[in-house]
């Protein structure tokens, strides 16, 4: 569906920025991309291909003025996005709705110096956010129910899958769950108990395959929730539950190993390979997600 008449701005061109443009305007919205780097505004450009064409692109917030949206997607740093949010206060109207595209950032810490805060609240994109169709819907404690409704009936529009929270907590949802599967799969290969790809083999192989067309609680329901309380019983105990970053973790980042972008990190990476996986990614991304939809066929009841 398009929003022709809906006009947005998106401040910060890097990655999430760019792919939130080039999705608003895939579905007709009015789109601007602020940021101070006049490089990086370049690099968007050129990054979003023919949506270019669409899209303005610019170093002067003072153009948001009419929007009647606008993303923050700066740097994940709460001082550095409380001060962007506070600008984008500063130049639009009071109607406008206010958003921080954070990945876990309390809310109300980043809107806690505006004035109207009832009109700002959290989306929780993830990358590469044109394809991806979750999006945790994150209100603050002040926001109106009202904004909550016009958000999500965009983003449906969009083509995403909001999910509201009830509460806002530290990592929001994704990331809570994310960093535990991470935790104990460090636990794992530190303990030497199998190794990376191994490891890698087992979880896309297995639990990943089932995730993409089964959320987790549904599973359980699948397997049986009195299967998973004795294995839980047994179980738990034994489970990593440190209160630290694995050491490992500690280690690999110290020594520069920090993944793709360095070209080393529990794998060797070339520009040439990265390059290749990303787009193969992308790809079958798309192809999943028809697949997960089909499957789930619009509910379980």
């Amino acid at each position: 569906m398009q929003d022709d008449s809906l006009q947005a701005a998106v401040v910060g061109a890097g990655t999430m920025g760019t792919t939130l443009a080039k999705l608003m305007a895939t579905h007709g919205v009015k789109v601007t991309v602020v940021d101070t780097n006049p490089k990086v505004l370049e690099a968007s450009r050129l990054s979003v291909g023919e949506s270019a064409a669409v899209i303005c692109f610019t170093t002067d917030l003072e153009v948001a003025k009419s929007a009647d949206f606008v993303i923050e997607s700066v740097t994940e740093d709460v001082e550095i996005k409380r001060k962007v949010v506070a600008q984008i206060e500063s130049e639009v109207a009071d109607t406008c709705i206010i958003v921080t595209n954070t990945s876990g950032i309390p809310i109300d810490d980043i809107g806690s110096a505006m004035r109207v805060p009832q009109r700002f609240l959290g989306t929780h994109f993830f990358n590469p956010a044109d394809i991806i169709p979750a999006v945790e819907v994150v209100p603050g404690s002040h926001t109106e129910a009202a904004v909550v409704e016009k958000v999500c009936g965009w983003l449906k529009r969009w083509g995403k899958r909001p999910a509201v929270l009830n509460t806002c907590v530290p990592g929001f949802v994704a990331n809570r769950i994310q960093h535990a599967v991470m935790r104990e799969c460090l636990s794992l290969l530190e303990k030497g108990i199998v190794e990376a790809e191994a490891l890698d083999d087992i979880v896309q192989y297995s639990i990943g395959v089932r995730m993409a067309l089964n959320g987790p609680l549904c599973q359980r329901d699948l397997n049986g929730l009195d299967t998973h309380l004795n294995i839980a019983h047994y179980l738990y105990a034994d489970l990593e539950a440190r209160q630290q970053p694995a050491a490992l973790l500690e280690e690999y980042v110290a020594q520069g190993r920090l993944g793709a972008k360095a070209g080393q990190g529990f794998y060797q990476w070339s520009d040439e390979t990265r390059t290749q996986h990303q787009a193969r990614e992308r790809e079958n991304l798309q192809r999943i997600i028809e697949i997960a939809t089909q499957h789930a066929g619009g509910d379980k009841s």
